[in-house]
């Protein structure tokens, strides 16, 4: 039997976040069951590959990213049987499964943690990082990446000892110089890779390294501190943790990786994702998080230019294009809804503006990643009262934006604007009791507040819906006559007049042109077949408001 090395190429993703997915029980909470209850809509999507967010065992305080056992199910979730049903079912309906990997640090109420801090001589206690404090105060001055405070907790019961944590104090960071820890993990990996699952996308794993000098930093807020990530991401090192980690686990099994590698810079790229890289693709932030300076301090906004993230997608594909394969995304569980991200004028925040979204990211060079309900338009939730949010880096944000001398009015606007919250409300099935998320009992995170046709049921009955648009785009990349460009062909930006307009080629027959403007503009398109367009007509003189449209055209057209 031939195996296909890069058989990733062609997969077409779909992030599924199972607490807001299908609430099969009616307990408030989204479940696996749910997932297979819908798994022939997804497949009547195009969908080849679903990325699970984490089901794992967990106490929640991060959603699922601070796992308490990485071989157990959340029983909210169901049961390790249920997840075996639904790799099965998938399988059957010719779709892949890839799950979360949190490898950077597990709760405080994993067994491992437990006994490391209740036993000085446990043999767990390297497999975290303790440090004593210094002056009745903590190792050093790194500010924890939820935005507030240290990233060191004081052990309880001790009086100058400390663990670290890049993220909450629930989330203890895991200590990769110990060789028995990073084993351990691989094990773990290669478990769940027999089970039959694809691979992984995986999780903030370039703050695995750690500089070992635990040296304080020149502070860069009021409170004294300096950000963790200048002395924990990506750093020096951390290349023979990720080599290690590819060749004991992924590389034998052939298995999709993608990493979530932020702090990566262009010209690094080879080395995670070249020929003998780390990783299969990885996520390129450099666009994504245009809307702020800093990924974590949202309070710093932008007022960002059309031509601006032209310019820093452009970048981004070219430079991945050099070195290997890109995973293109608009959201994802710790995005706000793209449609008020990426369109500023509300008039557009509807269906024209999220299919032009849609045509833009869609057939860039590398595999499409699409987030639940992004295939419906769905749309950011105002809340009124910080107490209104779950998500633990939208209080921690909100409280420091407070500390660095904003309003609680400001505050709480950069918090909705940015929140995780946002895509993480309910999907919404039709339009009865609770969206059909459920029968009736109340959902774990209120439900979202948009247009009552904004819903699977009615935007399936729509021909001319979000829902149907992503069908198309998803048959036109598979099949259609420019397949293999929208997949194999290289990118090339195209240059225009308009600086409101986004154009570029892929492979020899496919130019795909998008404008991100409220206002017409004139522009010559190139004569071609118009394989989509998310207007009724098109005039090859003018683009129309937040008008985008895919042309094949001939080789040298």
């Amino acid at each position: 039997m031939t195996i296909v090395k890069n058989w990733w190429k062609q997969e077409i993703f779909y992030q599924i976040y199972p607490a807001s997915f299908k609430d099969s029980n009616n307990d408030g909470i989204g479940d696996i069951q749910g997932i297979i209850q819908e798994l022939p809509k997804i497949k009547a999507l195009g969908i080849t590959t679903i990325w699970l967010s984490p089901v794992y065992k967990s106490p929640m305080v991060d959603n699922g990213y601070d796992i308490s056992d990485y071989e157990a199910i959340n029983p909210q979730f169901g049961t390790m049987a249920d997840l075996d049903e639904l790799i099965k079912k998938s399988k059957k309906l010719d779709i892949k499964i890839i799950m979360d990997l949190v490898l950077n640090h597990t709760s405080d109420q994993h067994a491992w943690f437990k006994d490391a801090i209740s036993n000085p001589n446990s043999p767990y206690r390297n497999f975290y990082i303790f440090k004593e404090g210094k002056n009745n105060l903590p190792p050093n001055n790194w500010r924890s990446n939820f935005g507030k405070g240290s990233s060191w907790t004081l052990v309880p019961g001790e009086t100058n000892l400390y663990y670290h944590h890049v993220f909450s104090k629930q989330q203890p960071d895991l200590n990769w110089e110990n060789k028995e820890l990073r084993f351990t993990l691989y094990d773990m990996i290669n478990w769940w890779l027999k089970k039959g699952i694809a691979g992984f996308r995986i999780d903030a794993i370039t703050f695995i390294k750690k500089d070992q000098d635990f040296a304080s930093i020149t502070p860069d807020g009021s409170d004294g501190l300096g950000k963790v990530k200048r002395k924990s991401e990506n750093r020096p090192g951390i290349d023979k943790f990720l080599n290690e980690l590819n060749e004991h686990t992924f590389k034998p099994a052939n298995a999709v990786t993608v990493g979530e590698a932020s702090g990566v810079t262009y010209d690094q790229l080879n080395k995670f994702i070249g020929k003998d890289g780390y990783f299969s693709m990885i996520f390129d932030f450099h666009y994504a998080d245009i809307d702020v300076q800093s990924g974590s301090e949202w309070y710093h906004q932008t007022n960002w230019t059309v031509k601006e993230l032209n310019e820093a997608i452009t970048k981004s594909q070219l430079s991945i294009q050099k070195y290997g394969w890109g995973a293109n995304f608009l959201e994802n569980h710790d995005q706000p809804r793209s449609i008020n991200k990426y369109i500023k004028d509300p008039a557009y925040q509807n269906k024209i503006g999220a299919k032009a979204l849609a045509t833009l990211f869609f057939f860039l060079r590398g595999c499409p990643f699409i987030f639940q309900g992004q295939e419906l338009g769905v749309q950011n939730i105002k809340r009124t009262a910080i107490e209104q949010f779950n998500d633990i880096s939208s209080k921690d944000n909100y409280y420091r934006a407070l500390d660095e001398g904003y309003t609680k009015t400001d505050a709480l606007k950069y918090v909705n604007d940015r929140s995780r919250d946002n895509g993480r409300i309910p999907y919404p099935w039709n339009n009865e009791i609770n969206d059909g998320f459920n029968q009736g009992h109340k959902p774990w995170l209120a439900l979202g507040k948009h247009d009552s046709h904004t819903n699977w049921n009615d935007e399936n009955n729509d021909a001319d819906s979000i829902l149907n648009f992503y069908r198309k785009m998803i048959k036109i990349r598979t099949t259609s006559n420019i397949s293999s460009d929208l997949i194999n062909g290289d990118f090339e930006p195209i240059p225009t007049s308009q600086s409101t307009v986004i154009a570029y080629k892929r492979g020899q027959n496919a130019v795909v042109y998008v404008n991100l403007s409220s206002a017409p503009v004139k522009l010559d398109l190139p004569k071609g077949n118009i394989i989509l367009n998310n207007y009724s007509e098109i005039n090859l003189q003018r683009m129309e408001p937040y008008q985008s449209v895919l042309i094949e055209v001939k080789n040298n057209g």
